[in-house]
């Protein structure tokens, strides 16, 4: 049986987004209940060469938006990278969701052999549909997304697997 593309992208996103702006959510449920400013939470990072949380969140997002777009043919949904609150953070998340939701399986299906150019490092790298998606559209995304929640874990926010994986 072949894969649907469509059911293998969108709706994980879907599905990941909504998990994580739970995540955020208990983020900054816990910044305010143990008086901490939301920037420490906002500005924090695993380690001084990694991206901030704010932008853990943007570059997920990017991912999420992206690979429909790229897959079905299509210029990905600009956002400017100005996120400064979990708020804004949350209506970023809610745009995504809203983009990805006017993607339908006869737009991807049948992707798999597309080809997708990103430039990186200066230089077009281009990928069959499939190998973009599954090596690396969806591992950038997961690792955005827990490295976010990885984030607020170690600031002492009450996160858990079940979190993560939206039952929680």
């Amino acid at each position: 049986m072949p894969i649907s593309m469509y059911s293998a992208s969108v709706p994980v996103f879907s599905s990941m987004l909504k998990n994580l702006s739970h995540v955020l959510a208990k983020g900054e449920a816990n910044a305010a209940q143990r008086k901490i400013e939301p920037a420490v939470f906002l500005n924090d990072r695993l380690a001084p060469d990694m991206y901030t949380l704010t932008a853990q969140v943007q570059i997920a997002t990017d991912h999420a938006k992206g690979a429909p777009a790229r897959l079905s043919g299509r210029d990905p949904l600009k956002l400017e990278d100005k996120e400064t609150s979990f708020t804004e953070l949350q209506a970023r998340i809610e745009k995504v969701q809203g983009y990805l939701a006017t993607f339908s399986p006869a737009d991807i299906d049948g992707s798999e052999d597309r080809k997708v150019t990103l430039k990186l490092g200066g230089r077009d790298m281009d990928f069959p549909g499939m190998q973009y998606l599954f090596h690396f559209a969806m591992p950038n995304f997961y690792f955005h997304v827990t490295t976010a929640y990885a984030i607020l874990r170690h600031n002492g926010v009450p996160l858990g697997k079940t979190d993560f994986f939206g039952r929680g």
